[in-house]
Order: C-alpha cells, then sequence, then structure tokens
C-alpha cells in the first residue's frame, strides 16, 4: 500500500453543499376533475397534495339554452330549420375549468410549492392548460403525457 499525501500547501477547503430538496407537481387532469400528486425526492415516491383536488359538474347540453333554437327561413323557398348554437358549452366549461386549473397553478409556483411541473390529461385539456399557464410556470413545466388517467 501506497499512503496518499497530500502537499501542505492544498489542501482542500470543506465546501459547502446545499441538497434542497426538488418538489414535482404532476397535475392528471380532464375536462372536469383535476388531481395534484408530488413528489419530493428520489425515492420518496408520490403523495397526494392536499386541498388541492379540483373538479367540476358538467352541465347537459339542454342547460345552455333557455328555449328552443331560433329558426331561420331559406333565401329562396319557404322552408324553415333551426339555428345550430355557435358554442359548444360543454367545450367551453372544460376551457373554464383548464383556466381555473391553470390559476391555482400560477398561484401556488408564486409561492415557491413546487420546481418541476408534469401535466397528464387528454391533448385538448392538455392544450387549455398549456396555454393558459402563465410564463413562469410555463418555465417549470418538465414533462407533458397526452393521456387521459382520470
Amino acid at each position: 500500500m501506497v499512503p496518499c499525501t497530500v502537499p501542505i500547501g492544498r489542501r482542500r477547503q470543506p465546501r459547502e453543499v446545499s441538497l434542497r430538496k426538488t418538489v414535482t407537481w404532476i397535475v392528471i387532469a380532464d375536462g372536469v376533475k383535476a388531481r395534484i400528486v408530488a413528489n419530493e425526492g428520489a425515492g420518496k415516491g408520490l403523495a397526494p397534495v392536499p386541498g388541492h383536488a379540483m373538479s367540476t359538474a358538467p352541465h347537459a347540453e339542454r342547460d345552455g339554452y333557455s328555449d328552443r333554437p331560433g329558426r331561420v327561413q331559406e333565401s329562396s323557398g319557404t322552408s324553415r330549420h333551426a339555428i345550430q348554437p355557435r358554442l359548444d358549452w360543454h367545450r367551453f366549461e372544460k376551457q373554464q375549468f383548464a383556466r381555473s386549473v391553470a390559476e391555482m397553478l400560477d398561484a401556488e409556483a408564486g409561492k415557491g410549492a413546487f420546481d418541476r411541473l408534469i401535466l397528464v390529461a387528454p391533448p385538448r385539456t392538455l392544450g387549455d392548460l398549456r396555454g393558459a399557464l402563465a410564463a413562469p410556470t410555463r418555465a417549470k413545466v418538465t414533462g407533458e403525457i397526452d393521456k387521459d388517467l382520470t
């Protein structure tokens, strides 16, 4: 064996090592439900984040209208038909829900609640979430999965 010697003038000073845990939030959502689970480091597993589960009750299609749809008469002839609604209420409600989830994530990102964010949602909802997130929160997104896991 050869002893290891370090010259006296070249001793290394002990460094301070900051081992701050990296908190990753995983948002599992669809158009009407959202759950958030957190991972607080290697080997810690996933744990639900309390107080952040969100849901909304989808309304029936008939709830979007007050009565029968309007009618229109053809410019040539005497036939009449119903006007199709210009707004898809189901899609509108899903977009609103995605905005509310994004607002909550923006608020929590501002508080420093997480370091990384992973979004898991169906393709349309994922696009709605991505578009509704503020730039600082969007910068924390490290992964996206376009699947409906709810």
